[in-house]
């Protein structure tokens, strides 16, 4: 009776030790750490803040307006005596729908724009890149505002606008990459052997852009947060009375001596969040760095 043993494959355990190696340089620094686990909790409350939320954020009370913050009202309320943990939780949502719909937008058409410039190149390159460097020609903010202006404000339109700012990142980075890799043997060998384009570019070297990729959708991601919060702050964005964390420092203004909580606190969480992501961005550039 033969006795079988399992024995893992060593393809299996290269690729288990090459991913303990790398949550091993992407957590060394106690900073990339606290700033990823700030992300997570951004994005559990944001996605159960219904079940989170302590009261309902458009509930008004004006008997209880322009509380300060206490234990009945941990961040106080506002103008119209809603709870400010409420809305700030609320708020959350608008800032990781923006943030993942924009970095969606931009990463699909971006990086399919890159792909068939990098692969193909001659005059599709040039003209395809010539119109990402027309948009990055423009800076980045005024261009999202120039684009909700025209087309109205509102949530679907800020989306669409940050979106559009966003594409040439990935365009330009995902052509580089392709460039690099589009002349490499195994690639020439699985062209010589009859792999189509679409095999070419989604199976070979696709793969090769992962990386780069999540390290700019990370960063982009924070970006795209703080555009919306500017938006929402000069009323392009998010209309009233749906909570955007930029509406509501903008309406804290007013309130600036006398209650300045109504715009710290939302203020507070911008900053915190986008320094959290770009902070987990730079972990992650560093762990997935081949030279490491």
């Amino acid at each position: 009776m033969r006795v079988m043993s399992f024995v893992p494959s060593k393809r299996g355990s290269s690729r288990a030790t090459q991913f303990s190696k790398f949550l091993k340089r992407f957590f060394h620094n106690r900073l990339v750490t606290i700033s990823f686990v700030v992300v997570v909790l951004f994005i559990v409350v944001a996605i159960f803040a219904p079940w989170i939320r302590p009261e309902d954020p458009y509930r008004s009370n004006l008997r209880q307006r322009l509380v300060p913050p206490s234990t009945s009202h941990i961040f106080g309320t506002d103008q119209q005596g809603r709870d400010m943990l409420s809305r700030v939780i609320e708020g959350s949502r608008v800032a990781l729908a923006v943030g993942f719909v924009a970095v969606s937008v931009g990463l699909v058409f971006g990086g399919l724009l890159g792909l068939v410039a990098g692969y193909f190149g001659g005059a599709l390159d040039a003209f395809i890149m010539r119109i990402m460097d027309i948009i990055l020609a423009f800076p980045w903010l005024l261009l999202v505002i120039a684009i909700v202006s025209i087309l109205g404000p509102s949530l679907t339109n800020a989306m669409l606008a940050i979106s559009i700012t966003i594409i040439p990142q990935y365009a330009r980075l995902v052509r580089s990459v392709v460039l690099s890799i589009r002349e490499r043997d195994f690639v020439v060998a699985a062209f010589a052997l009859g792999a189509s384009h679409g095999r070419l570019l989604f199976i070979h070297i696709v793969p090769h852009c992962i990386a780069q990729i999540v390290v700019l959708s990370t960063v982009t991601l924070g970006k795209a947060i703080l555009a919306e919060a500017g938006l929402s702050f000069l009323g392009l964005g998010v209309q009233p009375p749906q909570p955007s964390w930029g509406s509501m420092i903008a309406v804290g203004q007013d309130y600036l001596l006398s209650h300045p909580y109504l715009s710290i606190v939302p203020g507070v969480a911008v900053m915190v969040i986008v320094i959290a992501l770009n902070k987990v961005g730079d972990g992650l550039r560093d762990a997935l760095d081949p030279r490491a």
